[in-house]
């Protein structure tokens, strides 16, 4: 195994399984290894019956910020089939009750992969951002529809366009997440929540989660590889290789010569 796919940390007990991604010196952010890895630990669980509930969490100082800028300048993804369209597919589609525990900054899909989970947590350095248009780029995981559904239309257009941050009491207001609790007792409160889950009958857990979703899962699939496409042109346009450079560089992108 890769020292990147390492960074993605599992762990089982009593019927949980935790997804750990381990990043932190980097705040977390995902390279295409750490999106395969991601997507088979989905997948393991999935298959395993021992799993109920699955949880996804950073560390103390971030969620994830989102892509690795670097690792994607160098490995774009050239088609669906690609690391992070997988994961977004896979974390879509799980079966079984997913909860997000969040710390710190959720950036990109790090607040887009939200949209997929049953339950969602935070504590109050939690911060919220979707840069994608900053970047010369745009929405993916569905959010383009999951996002205005939730939040409405204006509010969703603020944070797609604007791409401002938004603080964890305003994510609470919003509906993004479900609870925010002070950080010294984040996990607790969380693992409190899980274990509750997790002594709920399991098929009336995930008949009721599908039942939950039905009615959009067709919607959410067939947005997410038209996003999926989109995404793929915009990160070859100028656009979004003088975001990719500037980021890069450390100095603030100028788009003043594009039309």
């Amino acid at each position: 195994m890769s020292d990147e796919m390492e960074l993605i940390t599992t762990s089982q007990n009593g019927g949980i399984l935790q997804i750990g991604i381990q990043r932190p010196e980097k705040l977390n952010a995902l390279t295409l290894a750490m999106y395969d890895a991601l997507t088979a630990a989905l997948e393991s669980a999935e298959q395993d019956n021992q799993v109920r509930v699955i949880l996804i969490h950073g560390t103390e100082n971030s969620f994830t910020s989102g892509n690795d800028l670097s690792d994607f300048a160098k490995n774009p993804p050239a088609g669906e089939k690609s690391p992070v369209f997988r994961f977004l597919r896979t974390i879509s589609q799980a079966k079984k009750p997913l909860i997000a525990m969040v710390s710190g900054s959720a950036v990109g899909i790090g607040t887009t992969l939200l949209l997929h989970c049953d339950l969602v947590y935070c504590d109050e350095t939690a911060k919220f951002r979707l840069p994608f248009v900053n970047l010369g780029l745009c929405p993916e995981a569905a959010s383009s529809y999951l996002l205005p559904k939730l939040v409405g239309y204006l509010k969703a257009s603020e944070l797609l366009l604007l791409g401002e941050a938004i603080s964890a009491e305003e994510a609470a207001k919003l509906g993004l997440v479900n609870q925010v609790f002070p950080s010294v007792d984040l996990y607790n409160r969380v693992i409190t929540k899980v274990e509750q889950l997790v002594a709920q009958p399991p098929a009336s857990a995930r008949l009721t989660k599908a039942l939950l979703k039905e009615n959009q899962a067709q919607k959410v699939a067939e947005v997410m590889s038209k996003e999926g496409n989109l995404f793929l042109r915009q990160l070859a346009s100028p656009e979004a290789q003088e975001a990719i450079n500037a980021f890069i560089e450390k100095r603030k992108a100028d788009f003043s010569q594009f039309s």
